[in-house]
């Protein structure tokens, strides 16, 4: 990129010195010179000089607060940029976020930029699964981008760069890229995002035999998750169990599966909102620091060509993002994030955009928690460049013209890009030997999902199920069901009253979806024991994964596996239907028609709606009272603006 960037609208070449005078603060020169450019640019009410809205009212008094901070005469005319960071201490995904915001305010020093530093709130989902605290993720979405808009517009930032973890957290945080990215598309000021990567491998520190395990080898969170199963059953010793607990997260960085995190932070490039290889680069690379050094230069360019969130944001956009969710493997909830994203961005996006591109869009890497690898496999191979240049050479999958935040278009971005080897690395398939032919994120709609209906379908848990339901309107009532043994083989799992408004927040129904593989009957262990467990991960336990099906109108981790059906609306706490399903009602799903019914007829529906009274909200007031009042459907996103 030039430096002649923002300033050079005005015949004037920002140098070198210049930067360093800015930095310093020592460059009267510059100083006024710049003074006399913006009020050259206010006059002419260009965007990117919000700040001197501040900086030069005559009645003083915002300059006489800055000028208390530190800020110096020239540093007054600098643009002021907001750097936004979901910093919080005692989350991996998250406590390094601070640290990595410093480097991108110096780095905007050197840019001869003003950046000054932010948070927002933040929720991890590794720490609030199977509590009460999960009913607080999804809302935290909508949250972090109403702080992220309110501080960018009231401050009068020229832009905003921001710095999300997870996507959720701990795992797959779902509120923390769209988050940032709703309120970019909402201030629509000058934006890009760093990820602030996924976490590297851990290391088996003692062998553990009866699991396949050397010491020294790679584990990950997914092991964690096993070792729990595995110790509940006896398989391994309390010492093996701490091991893989103790190592399997090595550092800061978000989960390193294809989880929600990092199946945002891939939409976060493909959508042209963060810079190239920023989704697979590790948090504790020296690459990730780099990239915040980075940022500003980019940032000046943002500035200088006014090149915004929705300039970027287009409906391509937005169907390359559903594209590369396919090609990854990506979790469900990108469905949900990706509507609610579009909405603020003013774009027209709905289901049936994904159904049109699940059709003809195959599945190409193999990364957990379906497959083999984690997302720093991804990386070593090239990372989400390498995948793009490959699809931009074989296929008309991605649309390449679309513009992104480097100021140059998304096939331009990756023209460099490593290839892809497919004889020396199998993380990326090629397209004549894919994971799946067809994409994995399937929508269902019938009588039982009438707007629409999310399903994961890898070809593993099969393509069809049929059989009667049982039904719970919470998930203490499933535990205990199960734990009596009365969930078995063939049975249709119906958890309802978990969406949106009856969670309320839409609570991950698969806090963990790889303990349990026992061959002991599942109903012989305490029930202090698997409470703990999601459903998903309880069903596989059981030794139920692939003999059952589970629906509910709530949603799955992006760690989840196994037959499974969320987002089902209307939800229950609105009486979709449901809400009207019974006990041995038989329950029809077809992945290949992607229909999802119930076999009863529509008199006897129409009488059973008459009869249900809808429930009161569980909270009285606070924030999930609001949320619940306020949030619409997940076909529509969940948004609540």
């Amino acid at each position: 990129m030039s430096e002649q960037v923002v300033l050079n609208k005005y015949s004037r070449t920002f140098t070198q010195d210049d930067k360093q005078g800015a930095a310093k603060g020592t460059s009267t020169a510059f100083g006024l010179a710049t003074l006399s450019i913006f009020r050259k640019a206010r006059r002419e009410r260009l965007p990117w000089v919000q700040s001197k809205e501040l900086t030069l009212q005559p009645i003083g008094i915002p300059s006489a607060m800055l000028y208390a901070t530190g800020m110096t005469e020239s540093q007054m005319a600098l643009p002021q940029i907001g750097i936004s960071s979901i910093w919080f201490q005692g989350n991996p995904c998250n406590d390094h976020l601070r640290a990595l915001g410093d480097k991108v305010q110096k780095g905007c020093e050197l840019e001869g930029l003003v950046g000054l530093q932010h948070s927002t709130v933040g929720v991890s989902d590794g720490q609030t699964q199977g509590n009460a605290g999960m009913s607080y993720s999804l809302p935290s979405r909508d949250l972090i981008a109403d702080s992220i808009e309110m501080i960018v517009n009231a401050q009068h930032y020229d832009g905003n760069i921001s710095i999300p973890g997870c996507d959720k957290n701990a795992c797959r945080e779902p509120s923390f890229m769209p988050g940032c990215l709703m309120a970019a598309a909402r201030h629509n000021k000058p934006t890009l995002l760093i990820y602030g990567g996924t976490i590297a491998a851990g290391k088996r520190h003692i062998d553990c035999p009866s699991m396949g395990g050397k010491k020294g080898e790679d584990i990950t969170l997914g092991d964690a998750f096993e070792s729990y199963g595995a110790w509940t059953t006896g398989k391994i010793t309390d010492a093996e169990k701490d091991d893989v607990v103790k190592h399997a997260c090595p550092g800061a960085g978000a989960c390193g599966g294809m989880f929600t995190a990092n199946t945002m932070s891939t939409v976060l490039e493909v959508l042209g909102m963060s810079l190239p290889y920023s989704a697979s680069i590790p948090a504790v690379y020296p690459e990730k620091q780099q990239e915040c050094l980075r940022a500003a230069k980019y940032m000046r360019n943002l500035l200088a060509l006014d090149l915004k969130p929705r300039d970027i944001m287009t409906k391509k956009s937005f169907l390359n993002a559903i594209t590369m969710c396919m090609i990854i493997g990506g979790s469900t909830n990108s469905v949900l994030h990706l509507l609610a994203i579009a909405r603020s961005a003013g774009i027209e996006l709905s289901t049936d955009d994904f159904v049109t591109i699940q059709e003809k869009t195959p599945v190409l890497c193999d990364l957990k928690p379906s497959g083999a690898y984690v997302m720093e496999d991804l990386h070593k191979v090239g990372g989400i460049s390498a995948i793009l240049k490959y699809l931009l050479k074989e296929t008309d999958l991605i649309d390449g013209s679309q513009m992104t935040v480097t100021g140059m278009t998304l096939a331009q971005n990756v023209e460099d890009a490593e290839d892809l080897d497919f004889e020396k690395q199998d993380v990326v398939r090629p397209l004549s030997k894919p994971v799946k032919e067809k994409g994995h994120l399937v929508i269902l709609k019938g009588n039982l999902a009438p707007n629409s209906a999310v399903s994961k379908i890898t070809g593993k848990e099969g393509l069809r199920f049929r059989g009667p339901a049982i039904c719970f309107d919470d998930e203490d009532s499933f535990q205990e069901s199960l734990a009596k043994g009365n969930v078995t083989a063939g049975m249709a799992v119906v958890l309802r009253y978990l969406g949106p408004k009856g969670g309320p927040g839409m609570p991950e129904s698969a806090s963990i979806s790889f303990g349990f593989r026992q061959a002991m009957p599942f109903h012989s262990y305490p029930l202090s024991r698997i409470t703990v467990l999601g459903p998903t991960g309880a069903l596989m336990g059981a030794g139920l994964g692939g003999k059952t099906c589970l629906l509910t109108d709530g949603r799955f981790s992006g760690a989840s596996r196994g037959f499974i059906i969320g987002h089902i609306t209307p939800e229950a706490a609105v009486g979709g239907p449901i809400a009207l399903v019974h006990d041995g009602d038989i329950i029809a799903i077809d992945a290949v028609s992607r229909e999802i019914n119930l076999e009863v007829d529509d008199a006897n529906l129409a009488e059973r709606k008459k009869e249900w009274k809808p429930r009161p909200l569980k909270h009285k007031r606070g924030v999930l009272y609001r949320y619940a009042r306020d949030v619409k459907g997940a076909d529509q996103g969940a948004y609540t603006d």
